[in-house]
């Protein structure tokens, strides 16, 4: 299948119904290519144990799935990990059920396992400007675009794969304006703080410095990569490489936990939790939602200072 891998070879599954099912997440779903082979690898370990029990994919019971998350669960795998596991095999025979290659759905009668509600990792704003402060000491253009990329990723939350992977154009119609085109394809606009912009329009001056050869390239952060533009890994390289510049421990540090920041530090300031949805995107708000367990210290402010109940002092 020619979207499943860049350079790489795709996890090599048995069941011809699983091509199928992936072709149907590009078409229907819009899936990225991460995600799509993020769900072959899950059917590939499903596959795999099937085949221990002399099951195939097509035709197993459910019998047959709850002895997979046994196993699971016997292992010692992280209940999350064992979650997305049965979110992607559920998906599947759902879509055979759905499809009429088969007469039942054996994952319907499986139960999902039970999660403890984890709080994302969380920079202070203090650990945010220490950060900033050690990318604009760095020289030359490789600082300029880190001050660039860190001050874009706070201003916005964008994903990492959205942020490394920014067309040029994406702030063409307006400077304040950032255009990202997040999952499924759908088009967003988050606006960019001052700083963020004056950090852009300064990079764009040493962005040839890292076309790698070309005259010129599409993407906002070229590079020479075999994607064109710089990667998740080398991004959060630099970014524990920052950390431990300014005595943070690296691993507080990442893309995904800039994210976090940026969405927590909203609320923390007063931004309603509908905004702040539509910037992350965000397709349910109940994903937003668990930032509102990490507020510190506005919300306990305005407990003790304005809650009937709360005892004055």
């Amino acid at each position: 299948m020619k979207r499943a891998g860049r350079g790489r070879q795709p996890t090599k599954i048995d069941s011809p119904n699983v091509e199928t099912f992936m072709e149907m997440l590009f078409a229907e779903r819009g899936a990225s290519v991460n995600t799509a082979s993020a769900y072959r690898r899950d059917l590939k370990q499903l596959e795999d144990f099937l085949k221990s029990r002399n099951a195939g994919m097509d035709g197993c019971s459910s019998d047959d799935l709850r002895a997979y998350m046994a196993r699971m669960e016997r292992d010692g795998m992280a209940s999350r990990t064992a979650a997305r596991r049965l979110s992607a095999l559920r998906q599947f025979y759902r879509f055979l059920y759905a499809e009429g290659l088969r007469g039942d759905d054996p994952s319907s009668a499986i139960d999902a396992p039970r999660l403890g509600r984890s709080l994302p990792k969380i920079l202070s704003e203090d650990d945010v400007e220490r950060l900033l402060a050690a990318a604009r000491a760095r020289p030359g253009p490789e600082g300029r675009r880190l001050v660039c990329l860190l001050e874009i990723a706070y201003a916005t939350g964008l994903r990492v794969s959205e942020l490394v992977s920014l067309p040029l154009a994406a702030a063409a119609r307006d400077e304040r304006l950032l255009i990202v085109w997040g999952k499924g394809g759908k088009e967003r606009m988050v606006p960019l703080t001052e700083a963020a912009t004056e950090a852009t329009a300064t990079y764009r001056n040493d962005r040839a410095h890292f076309l790698g050869g070309q005259t010129e390239s599409r993407f906002l952060f070229p590079s020479r990569s075999a994607e064109g533009h710089l990667t998740r890994r080398r991004l959060g390289q630099l970014l524990k490489e920052l950390a431990l510049e300014c005595g943070i421990d690296p691993a507080k540090v990442s893309p995904h936990v800039l994210r976090h920041a940026f969405a927590t530090h909203l609320l923390d300031h007063g931004a309603d939790l509908r905004s702040v949805q539509q910037m992350l995107g965000h397709a349910d708000i109940s994903t937003t939602q668990i930032y509102t367990h990490v507020l510190g210290q506005r919300l306990r402010s305005i407990i003790e200072n304005h809650h009937p109940l709360a005892e004055k002092h």
